[in-house]
């Protein structure tokens, strides 16, 4: 019998994002740091001293912060196995976050992994927001890909596993009307 998790899910994504955060720390391009879940242990194996039973204290906000070039930064990571991204993906407690971190002039964004084509996809906070109202709407509660900017559908270069700061430099130039 195959047991079902979620546990590892998204961790092929989260090294990768690690990776190209250590190279822009390194070039002195951006300081983006892993926000940690914040848990209770509940067990603990006095053996190993691994936490073997906790609870979430509270809801995440994202999964990174940090700052690049002087402009704060915030985003999370999402992966999606189709075409197509379903909503429920997105909390709304991250949305409304997303929101006010924008509102204080940082930038927001989802890194979005479409795991079957080995793409990835910079999905700008006010795009999010566009298919979050239409389905608060009672329209679609996912959006494909064939809605999307092209633009911001990126892959490794340069000897960064993910160049997301050539994604937010297009997102700024767009804000800026450029």
């Amino acid at each position: 019998m195959k047991r079902k998790s979620r546990g590892l899910r998204g961790s092929l994504l989260e090294a990768i994002i690690n990776e190209s955060n250590n190279e822009y720390r390194e070039n002195s391009l951006a300081l983006i740091q892993k926000v940690p879940t914040p848990i209770t242990p509940i067990e603990i194996d006095e053996s190993t001293r691994h936490i073997t039973l906790a609870y979430f204290d509270s809801k995440s906000t994202v999964d990174y912060i940090g700052v690049v070039q002087g402009i704060p930064v915030a985003f999370d990571a999402k992966e999606c196995k189709s075409d197509t991204f379903p909503l429920q993906n997105i909390h709304e407690h991250q949305m409304k976050f997303m929101g006010d971190f924008e509102n204080q002039d940082g930038i927001a964004f989802f890194i979005i992994y479409f795991t079957h084509k080995d793409i990835y996809y910079y999905l700008k906070y006010d795009k999010a927001l566009y298919f979050w109202n239409r389905m608060l709407e009672g329209g679609r509660k996912s959006f494909k890909t064939e809605e999307l900017d092209e633009e911001f559908f990126f892959r490794a270069e340069n000897g960064y596993f993910l160049p997301y700061l050539n994604m937010i430099q297009k997102d700024l130039e767009q804000r800026k009307g450029t």
